[in-house]
């Protein structure tokens, strides 16, 4: 690309678009956020998110009075808005958008909105920023809302994810690097060489930039899975010390490195995305050179943990995450998947749905298997005929007790790799996992004991002035003998057919249609 070109690109790009605060005057305008005008204490934040199905935004949050949201994606109807779709829609469009990657338009720092106010060494203060504890037991407030942006040696690509930081002090924190992940190897192959790591965390992101954070896809600069997911290439500047590219239109940005001395600094606990604690863990040391941020910068803190899961920020941008992975495996693996569905009542990750169209005997646990051994990391699947809704608790929980038998239809699996937080494994590094094929058996979803009942609907027929004559034509059920009769009663049906006993003239056939006895095959 020229830089005419560049240049010209950069001028047309809008860093409003995509601003956290645009989004969130779209849900305060679509009612899904509440606004907090009176001041509130940060120690009392959590209490105000927790289990609270709506975004909120406070606007004096602290002694500073700071402005601040949280919750933003914490249900699956928000994330899909800002996708501009519905929640059925929401996997179909990532997925759609995915297939097209827009690298970044890089602007100048006095177009970036992000640095519209530059603090760094001294200045550069993360307890000047409205962090609060988020949940009573954890090791000190928490930055829950950071998307991390750091260099691929040798490639120029960036790596982005999502980290929580915990404040250690003005200028240093904790990150959690104990997960695998590619920052983990970036971070473990720069400490091997004694070499820090320049990072980047973005704090105050559209949803967009969240969903991008959780996608992998291999071999490709991260930066353009960004684009992929607005639909448009997002406007980048680069850091004020170091040579990494963020969003240019966050709220925040915090700059840094992290220190080579390895999992040295005591982290935790933390309340987590799987409704528990974490425990203590040791993780490297964040040392922070600079905070850059809008001049009328939002503030942003996302939900996690606690006993309102499905309500979270985190359980909801896991299911997506979780869907997605399933989604790829079922298309190599069977040849009519439908839809799929990871609960955020499991934390996003660990019980999934999934509807297909059997084509041939085993396509359910075929699928079941697929997704065991894919980045979706389930530990329970649920396998569902193409009728059953997976966003419907109650039609799966209809599936599961009418069609599964569990010494028939239950898959089970050890040794799997599994999600570490998951208490239930006690500490073992690999664990079990259940697939439940909760479809009808094959070649016999036509039969009657599987057909589900629904009321009459008035059919056309030729019409005939008696049952008897009506049969004479043939079988007919009793829905058939009302519409031959032009019938909207129906018990002048049961009078006739009580006559027809009577005279020894009447039969049924297996399938529940009467029969003149003298035409019964």
């Amino acid at each position: 690309m020229s830089a005419t070109m560049s240049t010209t690109m950069a001028a047309a790009i809008d860093t409003e678009r995509f601003r956290l605060r645009n989004f969130v005057q779209k849900l305060v305008d679509l009612g899904e956020c509440e606004v907090r005008d009176e001041p509130i204490e940060l120690f009392d934040i959590g209490a105000a998110l927790d289990g609270n199905p709506n975004a909120v935004l406070f606007k004096a949050a602290g002694p500073e009075k700071a402005e601040l949201v949280g919750n933003v994606m914490g249900s699956r109807l928000r994330l899909a808005h800002a996708l501009d779709t519905d929640e059925r829609g929401l996997l179909r469009t990532l997925t759609q958008r995915l297939q097209k990657l827009h690298p970044p338009v890089t602007v100048s720092s006095q177009q970036a909105p992000v640095q519209q106010v530059v603090r760094k060494g001294d200045d550069a203060d993360l307890c000047a920023l409205p962090v609060h504890l988020q949940h009573g037991a954890d090791g000190a407030p928490y930055i829950s809302a950071g998307i991390d942006f750091a260099l691929f040696p040798g490639t120029g690509f960036t790596n982005i994810g999502c980290r929580r930081i915990m404040l250690r002090g003005p200028r240093q924190a904790g990150v959690d690097l104990i997960a695998p992940s590619d920052m983990r190897a970036i971070y473990l192959q720069a400490a091997a060489r004694k070499q820090p790591v320049p990072v980047a965390y973005a704090v105050g992101s559209h949803p967009a930039d969240f969903l991008a954070a959780m996608v992998s896809l291999h071999g490709v600069n991260e930066l353009d899975i960004i684009g992929a997911v607005r639909g448009q290439p997002a406007p980048v500047v680069k850091c004020v010390t170091n040579d990494i590219h963020v969003p240019a239109d966050a709220e925040y940005v915090i700059e840094g490195y992290l220190d080579p001395a390895g999992h040295i600094e005591p982290e935790g606990p933390y309340g987590e995305y799987v409704g528990y604690y974490g425990v203590v863990k040791h993780n490297p040391v964040l040392y922070v050179t600079a905070i850059t941020h809008r001049e009328d910068a939002l503030f942003q803190t996302v939900t996690i943990g606690g006993r309102h899961l499905a309500r979270t920020d985190t359980a909801q941008l896991t299911t997506v995450k979780t869907e997605a992975a399933a989604w790829a495996a079922l298309l190599a693996s069977v040849r009519e998947p439908l839809a799929v569905y990871a609960t955020p009542s499991s934390g996003g990750m660990l019980n999934l749905r999934v509807s297909l169209r059997q084509r041939v005997p085993g396509d359910a646990k075929n699928a079941i298997a697929a997704v065991f051994g894919s980045y979706a990391e389930a530990k329970h699947v649920f396998a569902f005929d193409p009728d059953i809704d997976v966003f419907s608790d109650e039609a799966t929980d209809w599936a599961l007790a009418t069609r599964f038998q569990a010494d028939r239809d239950l898959i089970t699996g050890s040794g799997f790799r599994v999600v570490p937080l998951d208490p239930s494994l006690g500490g073992a590094r690999t664990g079990t996992k259940l697939g439940f094929d909760c479809t009808i058996p094959f070649g016999k979803t036509d039969a009657i004991e599987f057909s589900v009942p629904a009321p009459p609907v008035a059919k056309n027929a030729v019409r005939h002035k008696t049952v008897a004559d009506a049969l004479a034509a043939g079988p007919a059920s009793f829905l058939e003998l009302m519409a031959a009769l032009g019938s909207k009663d129906g018990r002048e049906i049961v009078r006739q057919l009580d006559a027809l006993y009577a005279t020894h003239r009447l039969g049924r056939l297996e399938d529940g249609r009467y029969v003149r006895k003298d035409d019964k095959k």
